[in-house]
């Protein structure tokens, strides 16, 4: 990790709040072509690539009810046991996000109101690669059912025998998934924002993947589908002080980074002595992850970061605008009225970003890349749509109408004018 003792404001801070470039001028021509070869060949193109990227001849692409069984037999008691309590957590968090319309009279005789309406359709897309996260399988399916969405997909690779993982089926199970097919990567993409003669066209799609599968869920909501929002890789910021406890930022540092080789960690602290323990940290502990490799090249996109006070620190994050923000500091509740950009929080020496992860009920779906400046994570408003209603009476025409005809003519829209006048006429005959 690049170490950097008191950064000054511009181009130091730029330096440092920068993320790994990745150059996707090439291969967004490759996501074209697959995605239209998609569109034009249904399965068949499909199966196609499934075979090129992933190694596997499928005879279907949908997961069977046997499969589904047989999952329920592979998967250990104590990780079914500990995908239900997340699950039951996951689901309690997003319930409380129930949005609740009210009726608003803004001028007598004219009421508006908004109501919640779940999207009919939505797609999710879960990796399998390195890691096939299950977990991702709960986060973003359980608030999809919460919603009321009538049709929940599932796309996911195969193993090269054909079969998808069976935690990612028990998972896709407990949440409500409603069809689950075997495929991975632009294809999975394609697939959902069409249709196949397999699998149906969804509305909206959500899940992570590698630079491919970001580029064609960018692509395929140019037109066609709407995704949950725009990512790059996974990223954590650590703040810490002289009160943290320097093997558990390290821990922090090194459980973000295994996700990948493009992943980023930031370190941030008031306090060389803690900079200097953590350092020391990472190096032991990396020495003992199995996927020590992946991180190592991880640490080489990040950095560890010297300022002067707290109120720098925060300053500094906030321009960072991590996906993953730990407060690791006795003073976390002070630091947290600070925070302005992020994706989720973690306060105190405990919260660690696995708890996030995984099962503490907060959604691990998280806008990364600096997108924390304008997005939100997955919440329950994601799976919906805001529909508004008016109501106006003959009231309601005497409260707004003149002011609507004055508008509508200083715009030079007189068929909108027209529109009012006719009504207002209509009530003095």
């Amino acid at each position: 990790m690049k170490i950097v003792h008191y950064p000054r404001k511009g181009e130091e801070w730029n330096e440092i709040i920068s993320r790994p470039h990745l150059d996707v001028s090439q291969l967004n021509a490759t996501v074209g072509n697959v995605l239209s070869d998609v569109r034009q060949h249904g399965d068949e193109a499909v199966r196609k690539y499934e075979e090129m990227f992933d190694h596997v001849s499928l005879d279907a692409l949908a997961v069977s009810q046997a499969e589904l069984d047989e999952a329920e037999t592979l998967v250990s008691p104590e990780l079914r046991q500990a995908l239900e309590m997340a699950h039951e957590n996951i689901a309690r968090f997003h319930e409380s996000q129930r949005f609740e319309g009210q009726k608003v009279t803004t001028q007598p005789g004219v009421d508006c109101w908004q109501k919640s309406v779940p999207i009919e359709k939505v797609g999710l897309y879960i990796p399998g690669g390195t890691a096939p996260l299950f977990s991702t399988v709960l986060m973003l399916a359980t608030p999809a059912k919460i919603a009321g969405c009538r049709e929940i997909v599932l796309c996911t690779p195969p193993n090269r025998e054909g079969k998808v993982n069976p935690a990612i089926l028990m998972a896709a199970r407990i949440a409500g998934v409603s069809r689950i097919f075997k495929a991975g990567g632009v294809q999975a993409i394609g697939a959902m924002a069409y249709g196949t003669e397999s699998v149906p066209r969804v509305y909206k799609i959500f899940g992570p993947g590698n630079q491919y599968v970001m580029a064609a869920k960018q692509q395929v909501s140019l037109h066609d589908c709407a995704i949950d929002m725009p990512a790059g890789p996974s990223e954590v910021c650590v703040i810490a002080d002289e009160t943290s406890r320097p093997e558990f930022v390290a821990a922090d540092l090194l459980s973000q980074a295994e996700h990948g080789t493009d992943s980023q960690v930031i370190l941030i602290t008031t306090s060389e002595s803690m900079l200097n323990e953590v350092k020391k940290e990472v190096e032991a502990q990396l020495e003992r992850l199995p996927r020590k490799e992946i991180a190592a090249k991880a640490l080489d996109n990040s950095r560890m970061v010297l300022v002067e006070d707290m109120e720098e620190a925060m300053e500094l994050s906030n321009a960072y605008a991590p996906e993953h923000l730990i407060l690791a500091t006795d003073d976390y509740e002070a630091l947290a009225r600070k925070v302005v950009n992020a994706g989720s929080v973690f306060l105190g020496h405990y919260a660690c970003e696995s708890a996030g992860d995984y099962a503490s009920g907060t959604n691990h779906t998280l806008p990364t890349h600096g997108y924390a400046l304008a997005y939100s994570g997955v919440n329950l408003d994601s799976y919906n749509r805001k529909i508004t209603f008016q109501h106006l009476t003959a009231e309601g025409i005497g409260s707004i109408g003149r002011a609507v005809e004055v508008m509508a003519e200083n715009e030079s829209l007189d068929a909108h004018k027209n529109a009012m006048t006719l009504r207002i006429k209509s009530l003095k005959e």
